[in-house]
């Protein structure tokens, strides 16, 4: 009796584990980030599809939206 308990234990416990693989919910993973998605609510300062004006809305993002230092003095 106890050794079917403990099979029934280690069979429940290992089935627990797996992990059943999970398509990707846009499909859209091989295009370039400054592509856009088409949606016209983008940011402001972003043209869709302009690699220049992308990189540019990281660089003022990265400089004055993200750095706690430059907000907080």
């Amino acid at each position: 009796m106890m050794r079917i308990l403990l099979a029934v234990s280690c069979a429940l416990t290992l089935a627990a584990c797996g992990e059943s693989p999970q398509p990707h919910a846009l499909g859209k993973n091989d295009l370039a980030p400054y592509t856009g998605t088409g949606k016209p609510y983008a940011g402001k300062d972003w043209k869709q599809g302009d690699k220049a004006s992308w990189e540019s809305a990281l660089k003022a993002r990265a400089q004055s939206g993200q750095d706690d230092y430059s907000r907080m003095n």
